[in-house]
């Protein structure tokens, strides 16, 4: 581990670099500064009351100023980050999310990590976290946030998906499970998260997936153990969702 991301740089833009096995769990934290976490290596599980996000090495997810997260190591996984003071540039994303991380960007971050300590306004250095900052604001927001419901009856359904990604109990067999009407279930279920029950089960699949993925699993047994009777309806899903076949995605 090279640094902590506790640090609270004075600085406007500051990169941290860290090193973390699999399996590691950065417990749940805040920072009065927004950030970028990006992993060149591994894959990063990061949860807020209001949402999980799981970001594959080429992806970063953006984190507002004062927002409670935790961050689950799939994977050994090299972070490379940064810490951005409030307001520093106008057209920075405005919500938690996650963002393409593009060739350029990931050489200016792993650059701006090599920055020590202090640097002039008008310097190279300051430049170049400028750079940062303008790529940043400049990348498109990608499908990979999983909205967590903040109603308790709706949330337990959303865990037992996620701890059994297979599960195959249809809506019907939820709302009985929440003594209420079916039509209740998919309205409360929409209200709660945005989506229909139908897209949250499978992006919650799709995105679980990743993880295994990160770990070497085969593409066989990903998909089976996500819900899908064959390679081919999972490789079909993951290309819709992600624009990229599983074999493919890590590459």
């Amino acid at each position: 581990m090279t640094t902590s991301f506790s640090e609270q740089p004075s600085m406007p833009v500051t990169a941290v670099a860290a090193d973390y096995p699999n399996g590691h769990v950065i417990p749940a934290h805040r920072h009065d500064l927004a950030q970028l976490l990006y992993a060149i290596e591994g894959v990063l599980v990061i949860e807020t009351a209001e949402g999980r996000w799981v970001v594959p090495p080429s992806r970063g997810v953006w984190l507002m100023a004062g927002i409670d997260h935790t961050v689950r190591m799939r994977g050994a996984a090299r972070i490379r980050s940064i810490l951005v003071q409030p307001d520093v540039l106008p057209g920075l994303p405005d919500k938690d999310c996650v963002i393409e991380v593009s060739p350029l960007l990931r050489e200016l971050l792993l650059a701006a990590t090599q920055v020590k300590g202090h640097y002039q306004p008008d310097s190279r250095d300051a430049r170049l976290m400028r750079f940062i900052l303008d790529e940043l604001a400049a990348l498109p927001v990608l499908p990979f946030n999983l909205p967590w419901p903040a109603d308790a009856r709706i949330a337990r359904v959303c865990q037992m998906l996620v701890n059994e990604p297979a599960e195959t109990k249809k809506a019907e067999d939820w709302a009985a499970l929440l003594a209420m009407s079916v039509k209740t279930f998919h309205r409360q279920f929409l209200k709660e998260t945005g989506v229909t029950f139908g897209r949250w089960r499978q992006q919650s699949r799709l995105l679980l997936s990743l993880e295994c993925l990160a770990l070497g699993q085969s593409v066989l047994e990903v998909a089976l153990q996500h819900g899908y009777d064959s390679q081919s309806a999972f490789a079909a899903a993951f290309k819709k969702q992600f624009g990229i076949s599983p074999s493919g995605f890590y590459r």
